[in-house]
C-alpha cells in the first residue's frame, strides 16, 4: 500500500486546520507556510476537500478555510477518500476485467494484500482528525515499539 503525497498532504492540512483555526477561517498560504507545502497543490486538495464536505470555505477579508463539522466526527479515511486516494494494497482494479495477472486470474497473494487493504482501512476509519490532532493515536504499536528500543539501548 502507498500512500502518495495527495493523501498524506490532505491530512497534514486538516490537522493543520484543526490546531490553528479556532473557530476562525485560515488561509491555504498560512497552511502552507507551515507545513511546507506549495500553495497551488494545497488549492487543488482543499477543491476535493469543499466537494467532500470536509472543509467549508470564507470569502472576502478575514476569510479562508473551516473544518465543515467538528473535528472528532472527521475520520481520516474520509479525508484521504475524498482526495481520491485509493486504500488499497493490490495490484489489480476492483472492478476491472484484468485481475492481478491479467487473463491468468488473481495472483496467490491476493486475498493477502485485500486483507491488509482492509486492515488500513478500518484503522483510518478509527482515527478521527482530532485523534491526530491531540497526538492521541500512538496505541499499543508505540508501547511496543518504545519497549524494543529501550530493550536494544
Amino acid at each position: 500500500m502507498k500512500l502518495t503525497t495527495k493523501g498524506r498532504y490532505a491530512v497534514m492540512a486538516m490537522v493543520d486546520l484543526a490546531i490553528h483555526s479556532r473557530g476562525k477561517p485560515l488561509t491555504l498560504s498560512e497552511i502552507a507556510d507551515r507545513q511546507s507545502i506549495s500553495l497551488s497543490y494545497l488549492e487543488q486538495l482543499f477543491a476535493k476537500l469543499r466537494r467532500g464536505a470536509l472543509v467549508a470555505s470564507v470569502r472576502g477579508p478575514g476569510g479562508g478555510y473551516l473544518l465543515s463539522r467538528a473535528a472528532e466526527a472527521i475520520r481520516i479515511s474520509d479525508i484521504v477518500l475524498a482526495v481520491d486516494e485509493p486504500i488499497r494494497a493490490t495490484r489489480c482494479q476492483p472492478g476491472s476485467p484484468m485481475s492481478c495477472q491479467g487473463a491468468k486470474g488473481r495472483c496467490t497473494t491476493h486475498d493477502l494484500w485485500e486483507e491488509l487493504s482492509n486492515h488500513i482501512h478500518l484503522f483510518l476509519s478509527s482515527v478521527s482528525l482530532a485523534d491526530v490532532a491531540e497526538r492521541q493515536v500512538l496505541g499499543i504499536s508505540g508501547v511496543i515499539y518504545r519497549k524494543a528500543a529501550m530493550a536494544a539501548q
